[in-house]
Order: structure tokens, then sequence, then C-alpha cells
């Protein structure tokens, strides 16, 4: 059978303008698959539950003790301890919040005293300690002397424990697709964040230290003499049956 001219260049007509749809339409649907956000969570627990530097404040509660008393051993130590952390990490200075309408007014001072002595003796500016006042709502509870200053914090931004896909069957294609769940990975990196002496050791490096001249030297002079400079650690462990006099 032969197709006329006519019905040819129709039918050629009708396939190109169909071709050009289907371009059209996939170009489409690529841009659209571009622009929508992942369905999966990324790969790298870096990426997923990333550790993060936050201004959170470091308060300390001292309770106040009796009128013309210093402070106990406990809140001394306590009080060195936050001095401490202040001169390692701390930013501005340090703000003693003190209870106002109490009726220790003198006992309050005492404490107010020894706290500013035990800061000051341990390494804190006494210009670097602003004393502000609050409020006491319930004169029948201890109402403390409250230290603060600014300090950096690592963290996870968002918290752990969420679940936004069910693990189980209901989701299919998630469970065929052997991707690591949202919560993976989750805790460790909190963990890290806490564990952390100083939050900057995650952004930078430290300084290197100063070197051992004398070992230094002393290797070099074992090199020159032709010698092994390595170091060689020996340990004599005991036997359990001789320390404790058993066995045959």
């Amino acid at each position: 059978m032969t197709v006329p001219f006519q019905d040819r260049s129709i039918a050629k007509r009708l396939v190109m303008a169909a071709l050009t749809a289907g371009a059209l339409a996939g170009g489409c649907a690529s841009k659209s698959a571009q622009s929508d956000p992942p369905a999966m969570a990324p790969v790298d627990v870096r990426e997923r539950h990333p550790i993060v530097l936050r201004e959170a404040p470091r308060s300390l509660d001292v309770f106040v003790g009796r009128a013309g008393a210093p402070l106990d051993s406990r809140q001394a130590e306590d009080v060195a301890d936050f001095a401490q952390d202040y001169r390692r990490s701390g930013k501005g200075g340090v703000v003693a919040e003190v209870p106002s309408g109490v009726r220790r007014e003198r006992a309050t001072h005492d404490t107010l005293a020894g706290i500013r002595a035990a800061l000051t003796r341990n390494g804190v500016p006494a210009g670097a300690i602003a004393v502000r006042s609050y409020p006491v709502q319930d004169p029948g509870l201890a109402s403390p002397i409250r230290l603060t200053f600014a300090s950096l914090k690592a963290a996870v931004p968002h918290e752990c424990g969420q679940w936004p896909t069910d693990l189980g069957v209901s989701d299919y294609k998630f469970s065929a697709s052997n991707e690591a769940y949202w919560n993976f990975g989750c805790s460790s990196q909190a963990t890290l964040a806490a564990q952390v002496a100083d939050p900057i050791d995650l952004v930078r490096a430290r300084d290197e230290g100063r070197p051992d001249i004398v070992k230094r030297m002393g290797a070099i002079a074992k090199i020159r003499d032709g010698k092994d400079p390595s170091t060689q650690y020996r340990q004599q462990t005991p036997q359990i049956n001789s320390t404790v006099g058993g066995g045959p």
C-alpha cells in the first residue's frame, strides 16, 4: 500500500511535534526534580548532625551562709572551679545576682564578700565582677547568689531522638533503600560536643608547644654516633603467682 505524499508529510509533522513535547516535558521534570529537596538524609553524620558553637551562659548558685562566717569548704571549692572555668573560656565579666527583699541582708552581704575574695584570689579581676539584684518571690525558699558568665558551648543544633521515618515496613521505599535513619549518629555527635574541653578546638587546632630541647639534642647525638635514636620502654611485669604467693 502506498501512502500519499501529503499524508506522509502530516505524519512526519505529528512525530516531530510528539518528540518536541516529550523533550519539553523531560526538561520540566528534570528541573522540578532538581528543585525538590532530597528525600534521603545525608549519608555523612557530620552533615546530618553538625556540631555548632553557640553563646551559652555558665552559672553557679552559691547559697547564703551565716552572718559573719566565711564560705564553707564546699562552696569555696565551687567558686574556685568557677573562676578557673572563667579564666579558661569566659567572655566579658562575671555577674553576681544577689537576692533582694530577704530578711538576711547581713548574711547575704557577708557571703557576697566571700565570693568576691574567692574570685579575685583565683585570678578574676575585681573590675570584672558586676553585682545585680533580683526580687525574691517566696521568702521561705533558699535564695542563692547566682554567678554567671558568657562562654561558648558546642552542641548539636537540634534535639536527638527524632524519627521522621518509620523504621518498619510501612515505608517500603525507605526500607528498600538501605539508607541510614535520621537519628543515626546524633547521640555520638552530642556526646562529643559535651566532652570537648574547649569548643574552639573543634574550629581550629592549637599552636604547637615548646619542643624538648634536651631530648632532641640527645637524639641528634645518637644519630651522629650511628646509634638508634628511638626510645625503648622497658617494664617488667611481675608474675601473679610470685606476687600473691600462689602457684605450685
